[in-house]
């Protein structure tokens, strides 16, 4: 009777810790829990995906609540997300849909964020599709015409490709190319190497000459400094007597001064004229005397 007795308390033992683990595993499958303090976060979405309430809510990649609700707002998806109350989300917190598992299921991704502010639960958050494998290949889908075009294209290049570089004669060229090419860089190293010593002088004597240079215009430059200084004085100068020159030569034009009304007096210029032409007169006389009969001068001089 004792042992029958145990075996009932066993059984009952053991079937009432079955239901607590099946109800365990089942509230923790459907979602249930006990905590009446749970946070809810409403987050809008452009698109889902296939996202269904039940889905996890991730925190960091750890499963820490799950989605209570979806609805549709025109053209935008809002979820509702219900989270433990120990879990604390900053204001610039991310929220994602994200692939589950490579079956197609979704979760919604939490990055809590690092604000110093604790952000507002009341609030309609803002959240991303991050895609998946199925928009992948609606996108893939979408660019299929271009992407066969491309490797048409792909495939043309490669063909011309294998036809030049199996052209005996563009061979022959490459290689004579590649050939002269080192040769030529064999003799730059040769040159180098037979002439380093030279090379190193000129670099010396280049090294000496702008010391030398530098040397020189230090020592001498308050000389260098005041012959620039009168160089600049001289060109000033310069340009001050030919702006008295261009203005004598213009009051000249003018008849502004004696010069211009001396050139440019007719009357003075006829009785030049007339003198020269006396003179010359006078001239071819005298000449004519000396050469026939000689030269007479009849002269009264009266010195008392």
């Amino acid at each position: 009777m004792k042992d029958q007795r145990k075996t009932e308390i066993k059984v009952g033992i053991t079937v009432l810790l079955g239901l607590i683990i099946f109800l365990w595993v089942l509230g923790w499958a459907k979602n249930w829990t006990v905590d009446s303090q749970r946070k809810e976060i409403t987050v809008e979405f452009s698109s889902v995906a296939g996202l269904e309430i039940g889905d996890p809510v991730t925190i960091n990649g750890v499963r820490k609540g799950y989605v209570e609700d979806i609805k549709i707002n025109g053209s935008k998806v809002i979820t509702l997300l219900n989270l433990p109350s120990d879990i604390i989300i900053k204001e610039d917190a991310k929220f994602s849909v994200m692939m589950l598992d490579l079956m197609g299921g979704k979760k919604i991704e939490v990055n809590p964020g690092s604000s110093i502010n604790e952000l507002d639960y009341k609030k309609l958050q803002q959240g991303s599709f991050e895609g998946d494998v199925a928009s992948a290949m609606a996108m893939l889908g979408s660019v299929q015409n271009d992407l066969v075009d491309v490797i048409k294209e792909v495939k043309i290049s490669i063909i011309s490709l294998n036809k030049a570089f199996t052209d005996e004669k563009f061979t022959s060229d490459l290689k004579t190319s590649v050939e002269n090419l080192t040769k030529l860089t064999d003799n730059l190293n040769r040159l180098v190497v037979n002439n380093k010593d030279e090379i190193s002088q000129l670099l010396k004597s280049g090294n000496e000459l702008t010391k030398n240079v530098n040397s020189f215009l230090e020592t001498n430059r308050d000389t260098i400094t005041l012959t620039i200084n009168s160089v600049h004085d001289v060109l000033k100068t310069s340009k001050e007597i030919l702006s008295k020159v261009n203005d004598f030569m213009d009051k000249t034009d003018k008849n502004q001064n004696n010069l211009g009304k001396l050139l440019n007096d007719s009357g003075l210029m006829d009785d030049l004229k007339a003198t020269i032409q006396q003179a010359k007169e006078l001239t071819k006389i005298i000449i004519e005397q000396l050469k026939s009969k000689g030269f007479k001068v009849d002269a009264d001089v009266s010195l008392f």
